[in-house]
């Protein structure tokens, strides 16, 4: 044990906690002399004045005796902490940065179909375009009817092509109704196109393929309304 580091411990949690060399020796019930040659490494307390100064001020015994204030884990986690939310912040304001930079735009997508609800986007930029949707309703009446195989196909129809640009297929071990399964379904297409071409009705689709567990299938066509053209990049492809 060193008694001169003991001293200059006892002295820091004094100063820290603003308490004059009288007020600590008042607290223990000594003189300010006393306390005075603690701090010089002259004396010591007794150790029940030692156990009572650890408890008072949080402090182990062991650190006491050995004049030193071991980091504790919090502390040593906190550092590491405010680390990696600056790093975060950093990262988030480039990202705000970049999209900003891009002049992003973005065009609604929406049900052309009386029986369904949906909430959609088209984002795009000089760069590219992509393509949101994340809320599906079935509001065509009470469909109670629940279903074995179900999947949600999201396709662009263009004459007599069609290309699959994504789909969602129900994973679940049991039998599901319609409006069940479409609360599950979002699409988030980043890269769908270079460009934003002049999307028109009738040319995005949502096709529901239902199978019951008698084997029949009921299928639905959404075909998805964008509430106007993209007004730079209409290259059409």
């Amino acid at each position: 044990m060193d008694q001169e580091k003991l001293g200059k411990l006892i002295k820091e949690i004094r100063k820290k906690h603003n308490l004059t060399q009288k007020e600590f020796a008042d607290k223990y019930h000594v003189t300010y002399q006393a306390v005075s040659k603690w701090e010089n490494g002259k004396n010591m307390p007794d150790s029940a004045l030692m156990k009572q100064i650890s408890e008072d001020f949080n402090i182990s015994l062991e650190e006491l005796y050995n004049g030193e204030i071991k980091p504790s884990k919090k502390k040593k986690i906190i550092p590491i902490i405010i680390a990696v939310a600056i790093i975060l912040i950093i990262l988030i304001v480039i990202l705000i940065s970049r999209l900003s930079s891009n002049d992003f735009q973005f065009k609604t997508l929406s049900a052309n179909c009386p029986n369904f609800t949906i909430s959609g986007s088209i984002a795009y930029n000089s760069q590219k375009s992509a393509i949101y949707i994340s809320n599906i309703e079935y509001c065509g009446g009470d469909e109670q009817e629940k279903y074995q195989n179900i999947e949600c196909i999201l396709y662009e129809k263009n004459g007599n092509t069609e290309k699959t640009i994504s789909t969602y297929k129900y994973q679940g071990k049991e039998n599901i109704t319609l409006e069940d399964f479409l609360k599950q379904v979002s699409f988030t297409i980043d890269n769908y196109e270079t460009t934003c071409k002049v999307y028109k009705d009738n040319t995005i689709f949502l096709r529901v393929n239902a199978q019951n567990s008698h084997h029949k299938t009921i299928t639905y066509e959404i075909p998805l309304k964008l509430d106007e053209s993209c007004k730079h990049n209409s290259t059409k492809s």
